[in-house]
């Protein structure tokens, strides 16, 4: 057996991309026998190491760098024009797809015979999209094309590595395999490995059709039913198909052609322990002569059968009847799932609204049926779709978390973070509470670390739980350096839009850890003093003064608050008429309550003037509306917001950690107990990033009405946005169906 042959027979044993081994843990989950057991880690019987990883390979990263840059030969360096300008567009973003497609068409081009230059475009790009089956298929077939057969089968182990859960790259292996090698015991095997994976998958036919036809070819017909036995214990496609070429199948041959060695020697076995009577065993005796003679290959289907042990052939279809039916009712159970899957394949365009929820409901069925494999299996079934969707490798990770099965969670955890959504900041920030909650503190803070320096530098969100987590760790001189750290590098930018929105937390974060009144008031007085004055900080320098003890600094507020309702022509970031009329309500409500009559007279004689309102409209409010207006949007905001749906490849941070209502203490004295977490958090909508070309829905606008004190308007900040760190992405048109409700929407 040649190199080559031995790799199909036993599997890949070396990892081209780092040594991270994801698939050992698999081997728990498969029930299938001693022989596919040991071939869950793509080993022979030999026992080689383990390498399939499931769906992409949680490895080093691969930097996108031009052919030359690695290598020496002057003919993989020589670039055309068109390939320069692509390679550039991929190493500033290596993400956009299209800009691969053109460069990969562009190299078979150009590079025609030139293998090491196909390598490398191939190489980097499969790095970044592991799961396109296509592209392996492509980049195997040019190493055929060289005749580097052991190449061909390095590509397709890589493959399969890469994108584990694929019925189609299988079925290419496997072909490759049946058309170059003469072993038949080699090509079994590779049919069996790829059956551990995705024997059980619904379109899982056209596997199952190319071993079907290999065998046949054999004339292997006891292999041939071997093969229908197993298909008819599962609920896959063209089920009724395969039942009925079972049944012609034993009908056209002989019982004993059909049974496998085992089978066989079991009715011998029972056969002789009968005490058949004499006229039985002649019999017997006549007929096995007639099958010797051939006389059955002549005779009718029903004769051919029925001439040799009718009642057993009868009971060998029933056994495998009973099978068919009881995968029938599954399939029943589940093909509404089934037909409502319109991509079952990898791509880089987002999917609708109505495919993301079916992979929900199905992945709610599978789990209530309580078959852990079956979990298992259509979870990696559902990422291969739904690869850039940050919330189902999160659910992922939360099923085999609850079911005890760390290492599966670990093992989808790290490829979310390594491979697939590796530069979205949801799952970072899931990563570091997942991390902290089993105890690895350090591996927490690097998570965190990852999103401020590489991921979304200035993220509020992930600074406030960073924060947050280090005052739980006991360290709450921490947790004020990181906000001072953040605060002075947004301070370095020009018209930051975070910036109001850090001071506030800061200000509030460090008055309900540490009580003391006085340091939170001079973070926001530093604020006022150091950007320019807006409706966000304005309203939150309101509510914070509404409930300290007095004196009130009224006369210190009054010009910043003239500066933003009453903008000169020249000002610079002029708010919007809105949130100008908002912020005038909302200053007169303060002087109501901690003001004089004159200072409330000159700011509604103002509002009266700039808004042409008359107080007396302002006083129609009813006290119902007065008293629920925001306690009411905040509870709505916290209880009706749904989780933002990411992500594609160029998927933007959009929308709205700021929309959120952040609530001030009631007036009293500063709180003993530490701030803890309200775990309707997570439902924010900025918590997720939408795929690119997705919006972060809107609500309509308010009505400018007073806010009453204790709590921030729902739209109090604007929206902070998040693209990944690099340039040209394209954007992508945006799907007309919102996106619905996340299934991880707890907070820590």
């Amino acid at each position: 057996m040649g190199d080559s042959e031995a790799m199909v027979a036993q599997g890949y044993t070396s990892a081209p991309y780092g040594d991270y081994n994801a698939s050992a843990a698999t081997a728990t989950v498969e029930s299938t026998g001693q022989e596919n057991a040991s071939l869950v880690n793509g080993t022979g019987p030999e026992g080689g190491s383990s390498a399939p990883v499931e769906n992409g390979k949680a490895s080093d990263e691969v930097a996108v760098t031009a052919p030359g840059a690695e290598h020496g030969d002057n003919a993989v360096s020589t670039l055309s024009p068109e390939e320069e300008r692509l390679w550039s567009i991929v190493r500033a973003n290596s993400l956009e797809f299209n800009a691969w497609t053109a460069l990969i068409e562009e190299t078979e081009r150009i590079a025609q015979d030139n293998i090491a230059k196909i390598r490398k475009v191939y190489d980097t790009f499969l790095a970044e999209f592991p799961l396109c089956y296509g592209y392996w298929k492509k980049y195997a077939d040019h190493e055929a094309r060289v005749g580097a057969m052991d190449k061909v089968v390095e590509v397709y182990e890589r493959a399969v590595q890469g994108v584990t859960y694929s019925v189609d790259i299988w079925v290419h292996y496997c072909t490759f395999a049946i058309n170059t090698y003469g072993d038949p015991d080699t090509i079994r095997r590779l049919f069996e490995r790829a059956l551990v994976y995705v024997g059980t998958d619904f379109l899982s036919s056209p596997l199952w059709d190319k071993y079907i036809e290999y065998e046949c070819m054999q004339q292997d017909w006891s292999r041939v039913t071997m093969i229908y036995t197993k298909i008819l214990e599962n609920p896959i496609q063209n089920l009724d198909r395969y039942f009925a070429n079972f049944k012609e199948l034993a009908e056209t041959r002989p019982l004993s052609e059909l049974r496998s060695a085992e089978e066989s020697a079991a009715v011998a076995a029972a056969s002789d322990a009968s005490k058949a009577s004499p006229s039985e065993s002649d019999g017997k005796a006549d007929e096995e002569k007639s099958q010797a003679d051939g006389s059955s290959e002549q005779s009718t289907k029903l004769e051919t059968a029925g001439s040799t042990e009718p009642e057993e052939l009868k009971k060998y279809i029933a056994i495998r009847e009973a099978m068919y039916i009881k995968a029938k009712e599954f399939e029943s159970k589940i093909i509404g799932f089934e037909m409502a899957i319109r991509r079952p394949y990898f791509h880089v365009r987002p999917l609708n609204a109505a495919e993301l929820e079916n992979w929900h409901n199905y992945l709610d069925f599978i789990e209530k049926d309580g078959d852990f494999n079956k979990v298992v299996k259509l979870y990696e079934r559902c990422l291969v779709a739904c690869a850039n969707y940050p919330e189902y490798w999160i659910r992922y990770v939360l099923s085999m978390e609850t079911s005890g099965s760390m290492d599966l969670a670990d093992n989808a955890l790290a490829r979310a973070t390594q491979v697939f959504v590796k530069r979205q900041p949801e799952i970072h920030l899931f990563a570091a509470r997942f991390k902290e909650q089993n105890g690895d503190i350090a591996a927490a803070r690097a998570a965190f670390q990852l999103v401020h320096s590489e991921i979304s530098p200035g993220l509020v969100e992930a600074v406030i739980k960073h924060a947050n987590m280090e005052h739980r760790q006991g360290k709450p001189e921490d947790a004020f350096a990181l906000y001072q750290q953040v605060i002075a590098l947004e301070k370095g930018k020009e018209n930051s839009t975070v910036l109001p929105l850090l001071y506030a937390q800061y200000s509030r974060f460090s008055y309900l850890v540490s009580g003391d009144a006085e340091k939170a008031r001079k973070i926001l007085v530093e604020a006022l003093d150091h950007m320019q004055p807006s409706k966000p900080l304005l309203e939150t320098v309101l509510h914070f003064e509404s409930f300290l003890p007095v004196p009130r600094q009224i006369d210190y507020l009054a010009p910043f608050v003239e500066k933003v309702i009453n903008p000169n022509s020249d000002a610079q970031n002029v708010a919007s008429s809105t949130e100008r009329e908002e912020l005038s309500l909302i200053y007169i409500e303060f002087l109501g309550l901690f003001g004089d009559v004159k200072s409330i007279k000159k700011a509604e004689d103002q509002h009266a003037k700039l808004f042409r309102r008359s107080t007396s409209e302002l006083r129609k409010r009813s006290a119902d509306e007065f008293l629920s207006s925001d306690r009411t949007k905040m509870a709505k905001t916290y209880n009706g917001t749904p989780l933002a749906q990411p992500v594609s490849a160029q998927a933007q941070w959009s929308g709205g950690y700021a929309a959120q209502p952040q609530t001030w203490p009631q007036a009293q004295a500063a709180p003993a107990q530490p701030q803890q977490w309200n775990p309707a958090y997570g439902q924010q909508a900025a918590y997720g990033a939408y795929p690119a070309g997705y919006t972060a829905p809107q609500a309509p606008a308010p009505v400018p009405q007073a806010a009453a004190y204790g709590a921030y308007p729902a739209q109090a900040y604007p929206a902070q946005s998040y693209a990944p760190p690099v340039a040209g992405a394209a954007p992508v048109q945006q799907p007309t169906t919102a996106a619905p409700q996340a299934y991880y929407n707890t907070y820590y």
